[in-house]
Order: C-alpha cells, then sequence, then structure tokens
C-alpha cells in the first residue's frame, strides 16, 4: 500500500509540474497570432555561403568536408545585395513578411554574432551584416521580419549527431548542454540587435527522428526562454509533427494543410494559425541548373489555395551569390503584385470556408463577403453550392462590374454568369451576403 501511495503521489506531482508548465499566451502573443494570420501570403530566403556553389542549401552534407566547405566564407562578397530592392520588391508583390535563414545546418551565421567568428561580419571580406541592412528595409517598407534558425548544425563539434551531416570530417565531442547555450544566446542576439522580431522558425528537429533512444530538445524550455525574451514573438517549428507545448503557430513543408503530396505533412491541422512553404521552382537554397519556376499563374493559384485553407503561404526564394534574387523570381514577384493590387483584398484577412475545392476553384470568406477564385471554369458559368440564404450582390471584384446570377433555394445552388473576358490566372468573385 506504501508503495502505491508513493507511485501515485510521483504520478500526481508530476501532473501538477506539468500543468505548471502550461504554455499560455500572452495578450500581445495572441494579437501577434491575429496580425499573422492575416498577412497570407511572406516571402522566404534561403541565402547562404552555400550560393557560392549553387547547388543549393544541403550541399554540404554531399560529401564535402567542413575544411573545404567553409573556405566559401573567405571568398564570399554579394556586391549587388540591396536590402531596400529587395525589401521593395516583397512590399510590391503584396508581401506581408519576410522570414530570413538566419541561421542554416551548415552553421553558417548570416549576422554578426558573439558566438562564433563564422559569420558573415567576421569570416567574409564583404564584413556586413546583410540582417541588420534588411531589418532597417523591412521596417521602412512596413514588413514584418521573421527569422529562420537552424537547431541542427553540420559543423559544431558539440552538436549530437543526427542522422545528416555525417561525411563533413569535424572532431565530434557532443555535449548538448553545451549546444543548448550557444543557441539560447544566438537567439538572445536576435530578438535584442535586430527587434522587433515577428517569428521564429526553427527547423531541424527531424535529424533526430530516428535515434534508438528519443532525443530530448529540451524545446519547452526552449520556447520558454524565447517568449521571457519576447512574449509577442511567434514560435513555429517545422518537425512535420503535432505542435509542441509553447509553439504559436503551425507549418506545412511543400503542401497545403490537409495535403501530404511532398510527404512531409501527415500531421493533423492543430487550432493554431497555419502556414504553408513552398520552393518557387524546385531548390530553397539557389541553383544555377534548377530554372524549373512555377508560373505567375499557378502561384497566384498557390497563394489563393492556401488562404482558402485558412493559411499563408511562405513562397521561397533563393538569392544569388552575387547578392541579386533571380530575374525570374522577381518577373514572378512583379506578376503577382499586379495581380494583389486589385484583388488582394479577397486573401488578406480572410478565413477558410466550409467549402472543398471546387472544379472551378476555392473560395475565400471575410465577414459576409465571400469571394470565389475561378481558376478554370468549363463554359460560361460556374454553380456552387448555397445554403447562406439571401444574396445582396455579386461583382467582379478587380472591376466592380455586376455579375448575373441565379439562386435556386430548392436545389440549394448559386450559379453566376462569367465574362468573355476574365483573368485567367485567378478571376475573383465578391458576393455579398
Amino acid at each position: 500500500m506504501k508503495r502505491i501511495f508513493i507511485t501515485l503521489s510521483l504520478c500526481f506531482a508530476a501532473l501538477v509540474s506539468v500543468n505548471a508548465q502550461t504554455y499560455v499566451p500572452s495578450a500581445d502573443n495572441m494579437a501577434a497570432r491575429a496580425e499573422f494570420e492575416g498577412f497570407r501570403f511572406g516571402i522566404f530566403l534561403h541565402w547562404g555561403i552555400y550560393s557560392e556553389f549553387a547547388q543549393g542549401e544541403w550541399y554540404l552534407n554531399s560529401g564535402l568536408t567542413h575544411e573545404e566547405y567553409s573556405k566559401a566564407a573567405s571568398c564570399f562578397y554579394p556586391v549587388r545585395f540591396d536590402a531596400e530592392a529587395w525589401a521593395k520588391a516583397f512590399k510590391d508583390a503584396g508581401a506581408k513578411y519576410v522570414t530570413f535563414t538566419s541561421r542554416h545546418h551548415d552553421g553558417f551565421s548570416m549576422f554578426h554574432t558573439r558566438q562564433s567568428t563564422y559569420n558573415i561580419v567576421d569570416a567574409t571580406p564583404f564584413g556586413r551584416d546583410v540582417l541588420k541592412e534588411l531589418s532597417a528595409a523591412c521596417a521602412k517598407e512596413g514588413i514584418r521580419l521573421h527569422l529562420y534558425y537552424s537547431i541542427l548544425d553540420w559543423m559544431r563539434p558539440d552538436y549530437p549527431v543526427g542522422r545528416t551531416g555525417l561525411k563533413t570530417g569535424r572532431q565530434l565531442r557532443p555535449n548538448f548542454d553545451s549546444y543548448f547555450r550557444f543557441m539560447q544566446a544566438q537567439v538572445r542576439e536576435l530578438l535584442t540587435n535586430y527587434a522587433p522580431i515577428g517569428a521564429l522558425w526553427f527547423d531541424g528537429y527531424w535529424d533526430h527522428d530516428s535515434d534508438s533512444i528519443p532525443f530530448d530538445w529540451r524545446m519547452p524550455e526552449f520556447y520558454r526562454y524565447i517568449h521571457q525574451l519576447q512574449p509577442n514573438c511567434l514560435i513555429g517549428n517545422n518537425h512535420h509533427i503535432t505542435p509542441i507545448e509553447g509553439e504559436d503557430f503551425q507549418m506545412f513543408e511543400r503542401d497545403l494543410p490537409g495535403e501530404n503530396k511532398a510527404g512531409l505533412s501527415g500531421q493533423e491541422i492543430s487550432h493554431l494559425p497555419l502556414e504553408m512553404c513552398q520552393t518557387m521552382n524546385g531548390m530553397w537554397g539557389y541553383k544555377v541548373a534548377d530554372q524549373n519556376y512555377k508560373s505567375t499563374n499557378e502561384l497566384i493559384q498557390l497563394i489563393a489555395r492556401a488562404a482558402a485553407k485558412g493559411s499563408n503561404l511562405l513562397l521561397n526564394i533563393g538569392p544569388q551569390p552575387n547578392g541579386e534574387l533571380p530575374a525570374t523570381a522577381l518577373d514572378r514577384l512583379k506578376g503577382i503584385g499586379q495581380w494583389m493590387r486589385v484583388n488582394g483584398e479577397s486573401i488578406y484577412g480572410t478565413h477558410a470556408v466550409n467549402m472543398p475545392e471546387q472544379k472551378w476553384g476555392v473560395a475565400t470568406q471575410k465577414t459576409n463577403h465571400l469571394f470565389l477564385h475561378v481558376f478554370d471554369a468549363e463554359g460560361s458559368a460556374i454553380e456552387l453550392p448555397w445554403t447562406a440564404g439571401k444574396v445582396r450582390s455579386v461583382k467582379a471584384l478587380a472591376s466592380g462590374s455586376a455579375l448575373t446570377y441565379q439562386l435556386n433555394r430548392r436545389a440549394k445552388s448559386l450559379t453566376i454568369q462569367l465574362p468573355a473576358e476574365r483573368d485567367k490566372a485567378d478571376f475573383v468573385i465578391e458576393i455579398v451576403r
């Protein structure tokens, strides 16, 4: 009986401990979440010394040793980098936020850190803090700055090796306490030297997903540390699993929430704000041979599809080693911006609609306004299920022109006539109920 009592006492103490650590977002954090949900469109930037090899951001994992790879830092000189030009291009495209890779798996910091000399200021002839410049440019253009941060490292000897970065030749002295302190120190720098930071976007948790003994990343502890520094900083983690205690938004890699075509997004959809990330071409980091860019129409439709799922789209660009954004990427941004300037109301601040994707497209909503995004319609009309009762008006959002419609209450359907000349990327119809 005594043994049972002790066991129950320990269980109760554990439950009390768990409950005591339950994350309760601050009022400012909840406001930041609401703002984030309204953004709907952001730009992802994968840029580092790996761009010099022009083989993508995972090039160090290809068998190259860390000694050879790190030589790229000594000749990294992005002479055409212009943070203000970048920020203006993003704003003109209609993006509301930018997520920049402050440090990727190769361990190179794209900001001036005191925790290691392996950073863009101390290790390159360029000697400029590109993150500081981008932070100022984004603030000038009214764009929120978010930061990607890799929690795995293919260079540092104190990082406990997982399933990647096994051939870099580094001396292994795994010490997660040491590595954890390093991450804490760098995150403190990011949140205090480049404030305000809207969100931290973590990656690399999956590096230990096949360990024989489950690896403890100490994420709840890490998250509490971050929220103590900046309570309204949103936290997300690209771990491909159910959100962990302390996270503020949920991300899906290369897939819309609820889909898993790429095999990385099989997790359940949570109640948190949602974001899907996707590449503009095929790679995240710059790869010179990858010219397989999605068309402007495809990207516009992806923005609408994400919004229809109640999700933001974080669209990736891999800047070139000279500091320029690829010309094709700029062309796509220009096309998206032209569409967003006349149709953005159907994207920003909208919510998901309880209606699956139709043959003709998807729908978003905002208060009593329903927006139909017509991608591909056969014939001169579209039909959709309708149980919302009265229809006050139906018009083309871009032009404001009224459209002919027929409401069939018995069949619970609404038929709308389409104009012969319409936007082939995404013709938006606004219905006021």
